[in-house]
């Protein structure tokens, strides 16, 4: 599959729309638009490109993440898919706003389909693999393209750093543990898609990163 990031709102989330170019199917992952024309960007993108998305995917359910989640099932008729773990935050994402001052803006998120360790999406020919990450919140989770050699970490993993632990469910020893047992064994070479800034590689990561020495 291939990967195409888009940067949106205040909170400069990464959305990722993972494409599959034999079937045009597609998988929104972390919708992150937070207006009218950051909805026009992701409608015109899917538009342009003759895709159907299939999948709507939280890697958790921080309100940056799942911001643009309402819009994109209205739009795009798919199903919102997340971690039954972060059920909680959904339910409170308009209070999760408010430390924001955003919360006239955002919509509280129902899941419409829990992903679990181990559960394979297809999207068209390609396959996404469920990795329970938890730590940053209770039922985060990384999304890995073994056939293409990438992971989309969310907030647990990124370049140089790992995700916050001081929100609602957060726990620093679990996350750290989750990342070292369940991120870095994947291939080296394997680059990561994190929740915010630059892409990097699980051996770079595994080398450099000072929080999982």
């Amino acid at each position: 599959m291939k990967v195409y990031k888009f940067e949106f709102s205040l909170f400069g989330i990464n959305t990722y729309v993972l494409v599959d170019e034999a079937t045009k199917k597609c998988a929104i992952i972390d919708p992150g638009m937070m207006d009218a024309e950051e909805d026009e960007v992701m409608e015109g993108f899917v538009e342009r490109n003759n895709l159907t998305v299939t999948h709507i995917i939280n890697t958790h359910l921080h309100v940056d993440h799942a911001i643009g989640d309402k819009k994109a099932a209205e739009l795009f008729k798919a199903p919102i898919m997340a971690h039954k773990d972060d059920e909680f935050l959904g339910s409170r994402m308009q209070q999760q706003a408010q430390m924001f001052g955003i919360a006239e803006r955002v919509n509280d998120v129902s899941i419409t389909t829990y992903l679990e360790e181990g559960d394979i999406i297809k999207i068209g020919e390609g396959e996404l693999k469920v990795i329970h990450v938890p730590g940053h919140s209770p039922g985060g989770i990384a999304l890995y393209d073994a056939a293409d050699g990438f992971v989309i970490s969310g907030d647990s993993l990124f370049a140089g750093s790992i995700g916050r632990t001081d929100l609602p469910g957060g726990d620093m020893p679990t996350l750290i543990d989750a990342v070292k047992g369940k991120l870095l064994t994947l291939p080296p070479s394997t680059i990561v898609y994190p929740g915010h800034g630059p892409a990097t590689t699980v051996g770079l990561e595994h080398a450099r990163n000072p929080y999982l020495k």
